[in-house]
């Protein structure tokens, strides 16, 4: 199981590494110099990257999973040697792979032919020593300049913010809340936002996942990097749904401008609800829903305009042409599953989420994955290595103990026609008793001396 999360975690990787290649109507030229862009950010060779493209669009995200591997290459560059091939390229990084092994076999570091130039070339790759991951260091950063996707659902951004304090804390102690906003790009419309009492990626997986029930699934995300965003869970998700995820350079939030644009706007609601003063996290999201209708999504907006008359957002996201795309609910549910292990106790089940899930009694001390929807815990699906997987569901406590599970067939009594052992034993007696047999007997030698005598 986890070797295939793993696959999973690589899989998603590599998605998100080729999504800008996935642009509808991206020319060859274009194409070209993302292919570019990607080999110099990742070290990989374009071959590797046309081969990930190739398997993406035959078999989907499965097809982006490593192949298990059927043997293991035996080392052909030793340690001593590759740091020799590093100090090779750190004094001249212009060297080429093949200059550097020519120099290593005059100096007699390597026999001619010991050193393939496609595995040397690996090996720094994988130690950041290679052409392309060096001309980064020797590259220029250019200016942050605006940007406004064409249509709708093209990029979404998301951002949190602080809210106010509530009593709601044990014993009616205030505590913070915290919004959480999806906004699309280019029609400034606000695809979620919600009020939650804690502050971690749950919030936003939540939040994400009704903005699609409602909208669709858009083709890009655009996050900072908190770490309620840069997640495992995120990067499966927007794999799984097919959504190009993208996250800011550190210390550039102007990066995401329209929605922290939106966060001073609701300054204006904050200042408002505190003359309010909401008792319940309830209240508070039913008046911000309601300012959110009206002061926000259905205001003409001054970067939105349609024959030199500004529209609200609504209206612009109403109005575009771009059909939005839905998944099934199945799918929709899979994309958001999570993963977790748990072992089964003594009784034969296992303790999540502050619950009891009967697994069964066969699963005593084994170790099984837990696979289950956040939203919905009634019922989750348990995999274990050599069985189908099965659902589980809260434990029912009874009025009778539940009876010992059937022991196993292949546990059973074999029947036998005799003892093996005492077989066994009459064997190995027989073969002792020969031995002794054959031993020379002094007392019998000496009776037959004194006969004679």
């Amino acid at each position: 199981m986890k070797d295939s999360r793993k696959a999973e975690e690589i899989a998603a990787h590599r998605v998100q590494m080729l999504s800008p290649l996935l642009a509808d109507g991206l020319d060859a030229g274009r194409a070209r110099q993302i292919r570019g862009e990607i080999c110099a950010q990742t070290g990989l060779s374009e071959r590797t990257i046309r081969r990930y493209l190739a398997q993406y669009r035959k078999e989907g995200f499965e097809g982006l999973k490593p192949r298990p591997k059927v043997y293991q290459r035996p080392e052909a560059i030793s340690e001593s040697l590759l740091e020799q091939a590093i100090l090779l390229r750190r004094e001249v990084p212009t060297r080429s792979v093949s200059q550097i092994i020519q120099i290593l076999e005059w100096e007699g570091h390597a026999t001619p032919g010991q050193i393939k130039r496609s595995t040397l070339q690996e090996k720094l790759a994988e130690r950041g020593y290679s052409a392309r991951q060096m001309r980064m260091y020797t590259t220029t950063g250019t200016a942050a300049r605006r940007f406004q996707h064409r249509h709708r659902n093209e990029l979404w951004q998301s951002d949190i913010k602080f809210g106010p304090y509530l009593p709601i804390g044990p014993g009616g102690a205030r505590k913070q809340v915290y919004l959480v906003v999806f906004l699309d790009d280019a029609t400034r419309y606000v695809l979620h936002a919600e009020f939650y009492p804690t502050l971690d990626q749950a919030i936003v997986e939540d939040c994400f996942r009704q903005a699609i029930q409602k909208y669709g699934v858009p083709d890009s995300v655009y996050f900072d990097n908190g770490k309620q965003y840069r997640t495992r869970w995120m990067a499966r998700t927007c794999s799984k749904l097919g959504i190009r995820l993208l996250y800011t350079k550190p210390y550039a939030a102007e990066s995401k401008g329209k929605v922290e644009k939106f966060n001073r706007t609701v300054d204006s609601f904050l200042s408002e609800i505190a003359l309010d003063k909401p008792q319940t996290l309830e209240q508070l999201n039913q008046k911000f829903n309601v300012w959110l209708s009206e002061c926000y999504q259905n205001k003409p907006h001054a970067a939105l305009s349609t024959d030199n008359q500004s529209i609200s957002p609504e209206t612009a996201y109403r109005s575009d042409r771009k059909a939005l795309r839905f998944v099934e609910p199945e799918v929709l549910a899979n994309a958001f599953l999570h993963a977790e292990t748990r072992k089964v106790d003594k009784s034969g089940c296992i303790s999540f989420m502050d619950r009891k899930y009967e697994v069964g009694l066969s699963f005593i001390g084994c170790t099984v994955d837990v696979i289950y929807d956040p939203a919905d815990i009634s019922e989750v699906t348990i995999e274990y290595e050599g069985h189908e997987p099965w659902k589980a569901r809260p434990m029912v406590i009874g009025e009778r103990a539940g009876k010992r599970p059937k022991l196993p067939e292949h546990l059973g009594p074999q029947p036998a026609d005799a003892s093996r052992l005492l077989g066994a034993a009459q064997k190995q007696h027989e073969q002792r008793q020969h031995r002794q047999a054959r031993a020379i007997s002094y007392a019998s030698a000496w009776n037959e001396v004194k006969g004679d005598v």
